[in-house]
C-alpha cells in the first residue's frame, strides 16, 4: 500500500506565505510525478503545480510567480512553497503521485487526503 500524507495547511492573511509537505510512503519502486491541486467550495478540481523526477515543472496561470513546486526525491517528498497569498487561493489543497509500485513494477495515481488552505482578506 502506499500513502500520501499532506500537512502545512492553515489560515493566513492575504499576502502572506505558506509552506506545504507530502511524503509518500509504502510499496514504492519509483515516484515519476508529484504535484499539487486544489479544490474550492463549488468548484472542479484544479491542476496548481506539478513536477517531474527529472525537475521539470509546470504551474496554473494564476500561481505564476507566487508559488513553487520542489522535490526531495531521496524523501517521496514533494513541498508548495506559496507565496503572496490571495483569498482566492482559499481550497483544499490536493498532493498526487504517480508513481511505479515495487510488488508489481506497474503505474498508478495516488492521492493524499488533503489540507485546508485559507487566505483572509
Amino acid at each position: 500500500q502506499v500513502q500520501l500524507v499532506e500537512s502545512g495547511g492553515g489560515l493566513v492573511q492575504a499576502g502572506g506565505s505558506l509552506r506545504l509537505s507530502c511524503v509518500a510512503s509504502g510499496n514504492i519502486f519509483r515516484i515519476d510525478s508529484m504535484g499539487w491541486y486544489r479544490q474550492a467550495p463549488g468548484k472542479q478540481r484544479e491542476l496548481v503545480a506539478g513536477g517531474t523526477s527529472i525537475g521539470d515543472t509546470n504551474y496554473t496561470d494564476s500561481v505564476k510567480g507566487r508559488f513553487t513546486i520542489s522535490r526531495d526525491n531521496a524523501k517521496n517528498t514533494v513541498y508548495l512553497q506559496m507565496n503572496s497569498l490571495k483569498p482566492e487561493d482559499t481550497a483544499v489543497y490536493y498532493c498526487n503521485a504517480e508513481l511505479m509500485l515495487s510488488s508489481n513494477l506497474r503505474k498508478y495515481m495516488y492521492w493524499g487526503q488533503g489540507t485546508q488552505v485559507t487566505v483572509s482578506s
